[in-house]
C-alpha cells in the first residue's frame, strides 16, 4: 500500500504569447537586478518563436504520457503540475491539491542534476507555496537526482548513435551541453562540492562510452546570464566551437545533455546561435533530441515513483556516483551569496 496520494510535476515554466513574455522574464530574474536591456535582448529570443515558449507544451505531452504509463501499471496517483516562474504556478496546484484533499505527494522536478537552481530552489519555492497554503497543504517528497538512470541515458545513446555519418567517424566530436551556473554554485553543490560537474561529466561519459569508446567527447556550457564580473562555468558552447577546426574536427554532435526536454534555450542557445557559429567556422552541426517522451524516460519516471512506495522498485543507477539519495541532506545546494 502506498503511502502518498498524487504525484506533482514542478517545472520552469514559460510563457505561452507574446504579451507573457517580458512579465515572465521579470517573474524569472526578480531581485537579481538584472537590467531592462538584457531582459529585452531575452526577449527577442522568445519572440522569434512566436512569444511562445515550448516547454508548458512538452510538460503536458509528458503528463499525458506518464498518465498512461501509471494506468498501465496500475498506479492510481493523480498527476498535478506547478511551475515555479509561470502559469500553471505552484502555489496554485499546491492550493489545488489542497481543495483536492490530497495530503502527501511525489514531487518530480523536471532536472537530473544537484545544483542549487536545478534543486534546491524548487525546493524553496515548493516551501513557500506551502506556507502561503497553510496547514491545509500536502506534505511534499522529491524524488531522487537521475542523471545516470538507464531511462534518461539509453535514448540519448541511440540518438547520438543514430547522428554519426560513418565516413566522418574519426574527425567527429560529440559536445555535451548544460546549462552554465556560477562557480560559486556549483562549488556548493552537493555535501563535498562541485556535484552539479561531477554528474554532468559522469552522465556524458555514460552516453559517450555506450555510443562508441572511440568517440572524443567534451562538456562544455550555454544559456549563462548575468554580468560578466561573476565567474560562470565554461567554456561557451560557442567558444568552444570556434575552436574545434584546429584540432582537425569536420563535424559536431551537440548533446544537450543538461535538458529533459528540447525549450527554448536548447532551440535557440544550439539550433539558431551553436548552429550558426558551425557553419561560421565551416563544421557540420547536428544536435540530438533531449529525452522528452521517449518511452524509456517516461517509463524510468514511472519507477522513481515506485522506489519511493510499498514495496519500493529497487533503484537503478549506471554510475558510481548513483543512485542519488531519497532526501537531500539538509542545507545541501544552499544559494550563494548575492553581490551588492
Amino acid at each position: 500500500m502506498t503511502s502518498y496520494d498524487a504525484v506533482l510535476l514542478l517545472s520552469f515554466g514559460g510563457p505561452e504569447g507574446p504579451d507573457e513574455v517580458m512579465p515572465f522574464l521579470e517573474n524569472v530574474t526578480r531581485g537579481r537586478g538584472v537590467p531592462r536591456e538584457r531582459l529585452e535582448s531575452v526577449a527577442e529570443h522568445y519572440q522569434h518563436f512566436g512569444g511562445v515558449s515550448p516547454i508548458n507544451g512538452q510538460n503536458r505531452a509528458l503528463i499525458a504520457a506518464l498518465r498512461a504509463e501509471l494506468d498501465a501499471s496500475d498506479i492510481a496517483l493523480p498527476i498535478y503540475w506547478g511551475n515555479r516562474n509561470w502559469h500553471p504556478l505552484v502555489e496554485a496546484a499546491v492550493r489545488e491539491m489542497a481543495s483536492d484533499g490530497i495530503r502527501r505527494a511525489l514531487v518530480l522536478v523536471t532536472s537530473a542534476y544537484s545544483s542549487y537552481s536545478s534543486c534546491r530552489q524548487y525546493q524553496d519555492d515548493l516551501a513557500t507555496a506551502v506556507a502561503l497554503v497553510g496547514e491545509t497543504a500536502p506534505e511534499f517528497d522529491k524524488v531522487r537526482h537521475f542523471f545516470d538512470h538507464p531511462g534518461f541515458i539509453e535514448p540519448q545513446v541511440d540518438a547520438v548513435r543514430a547522428s554519426i555519418d560513418p565516413s566522418r567517424r574519426s574527425t567527429t566530436r560529440l559536445v555535451f551541453t548544460a546549462h552554465s551556473i556560477p562557480v560559486s554554485m556549483a562549488a556548493l553543490s552537493g555535501p563535498a562540492g562541485n556535484l552539479y560537474v561531477d554528474q554532468l561529466r559522469a552522465a556524458s561519459q555514460l552516453i559517450a562510452s555506450q555510443a562508441g569508446p572511440d568517440l572524443k567527447w567534451d562538456l562544455v556550457f550555454q544559456s549563462r546570464s548575468g554580468p560578466p564580473t561573476v565567474p560562470w562555468l565554461e567554456p561557451d558552447v560557442c567558444d568552444h566551437l570556434r575552436a574545434l577546426p584546429a584540432e582537425g574536427v569536420t563535424d559536431v554532435i551537440v548533446v544537450p545533455v543538461g535538458f529533459v526536454s528540447d525549450h527554448l534555450e536548447v532551440q535557440w542557445d544550439l539550433d539558431v546561435e551553436a548552429a550558426a557559429v558551425a557553419t561560421e567556422v565551416g563544421i557540420g552541426f547536428t544536435r540530438t533530441p533531449a529525452p522528452g517522451t521517449d518511452a524509456r524516460f517516461i517509463a524510468m519516471l514511472r519507477e522513481l515513483i515506485e522506489e519511493r512506495l510499498d514495496p519500493p522498485c529497487p533503484p537503478r543507477a549506471l554510475s558510481s556516483l548513483g543512485p542519488s539519495r531519497a532526501t537531500c541532506p539538509a542545507g545541501c545546494c544552499p544559494a550563494p551569496a548575492r553581490r551588492p
